[in-house]
């Protein structure tokens, strides 16, 4: 007789139980996921350099930002007092204005008394302009000279003051935008420091210390290279002083190096400089108490009696290009492709800047942030 016992199922052993296939394909299943999970945290937190980099990177997109509100703040100042002129001039051709119908007032009133003039006279006041009046009833005709020219006078008074209210009305509307502007950039600049501060207090303090490390490296870096360009410089000034005692006649010179009035003139930025060391960085800052960057070098060369521009994308353009191995002390570094960042040179690949929110105005390797991070050196004066 046939057997109606049913066949086992192949399955394996765990700690001496025999399990169904599928009990074994579950639990393979449960330790890939387990293990998937345990990994997933690890994967997903940026490692410490790349925090620095975001970090760095927040702080530059909040100096362009800074510049973009530095820009509208003056633009906002510059228009406020255009506003405030035009309201002014308005108020006072408004005011001269009434006089002057009140005078006209006067004199068709009194030709209405004297039936110098047609009974409608008296509606003089209730024409849109007197020009208007006088056209429709004739009365040009039967008025003096003195009255005519008072006529002639408030028409075209009229016609001015109505074209610079239209001005102050532009000029009102033109100062609303700015200041959305300002509003927006400041909103911006905000933002981009909050997050550089959350991604900051995320880390451990073990991570702060490696961190922390991350940057000493680097600067020793930037030191080192301050110190090659240093070296470079030296032995330049050395062959060009070798070459003009060897000279024997005098040749047209196409040195760029500054004359002795930029040297005492980039003597006294560098002084007031050096005076504002220890100071906190504060974004939209001109001193005398913290600095941003550009406000930094504007109030420097502004002891010399050099007037810069506000933010650095105008500084860039005030004054000539030289190269980095011909930088003098005074001249103005410029850094990154949006120039949102400018130092003061000092020599020996150093200069003095307002670095970034939290700083204080230090001297530092024009390397701080590598040799790809200068874009240019300006000449100011």
């Amino acid at each position: 007789m046939a057997s109606h016992r049913k066949s086992r199922p192949v399955g394996t052993r765990v700690a001496g139980i025999r399990t169904p296939a599928l009990a074994t394909a579950a639990l393979t299943s449960v330790a890939l996921l387990s293990q998937s999970a345990n990994a997933a945290p690890a994967d997903d937190k940026p490692s410490l350099e790349e925090v620095e980099k975001k970090v760095d990177d927040l702080y530059r997109q909040a100096e362009s930002a800074t510049d973009n509100y530095n820009a509208a703040k003056e633009k906002t100042t510059t228009q406020r007092k255009q506003v405030d002129t035009l309201l002014e001039d308005v108020a006072r051709r408004t005011q001269k204005l009434n006089e002057a119908r009140e005078e006209l007032g006067s004199f068709a009133a009194a030709q209405y008394r004297t039936g110098a003039a047609a009974p409608g006279t008296a509606t003089f006041l209730l024409a849109d302009t007197p020009q208007d009046y006088f056209d429709q009833t004739q009365l040009m005709g039967r008025l003096t000279s003195r009255q005519k020219g008072a006529v002639d006078d408030y028409v075209s008074e009229q016609s001015t003051t109505m074209k610079k209210r239209q001005e102050a009305s532009q000029s009102l509307q033109t100062l609303t935008e700015t200041q959305s502007d300002l509003k927006t950039a400041k909103a911006t600049v905000q933002k981009k420091l909050a997050d550089a501060r959350e991604l900051l207090s995320e880390l451990t303090a073990q991570e702060k210390a490696r961190l922390a490390a991350i940057e000493q490296r680097k600067q020793q870096e930037a030191a080192r290279k301050a110190a090659e360009l240093a070296r470079q410089q030296a032995a330049a000034e050395k062959a060009a002083q070798g070459a003009a005692q060897e000279a024997t006649a005098p040749q047209e010179s196409t040195s760029t190096a500054p004359d002795s009035s930029y040297a005492t003139k980039a003597a006294k930025a560098l002084a007031f400089a050096r005076a504002q060391v220890g100071k906190p960085y504060v974004w939209g800052a001109t001193g005398p108490d913290s600095y941003d960057c550009s406000g930094l070098t504007q109030a420097a060369w502004k002891a010399a009696g050099v007037d810069l521009p506000r933010v650095t994308y105008d500084q860039v353009n005030a004054g000539t290009t030289v190269s980095l191995a011909d930088a003098q002390p005074g001249d103005l570094v410029f850094f990154y492709d949006d120039i949102s960042h400018v130092g003061l040179y000092i020599g020996n690949g150093m200069m003095i800047h307002a670095p970034k929110p939290g700083a204080y105005v230090r001297e530092e390797s024009i390397y701080y942030d590598g040799e790809s991070g200068i874009h240019s050196v300006v000449r100011p004066a």
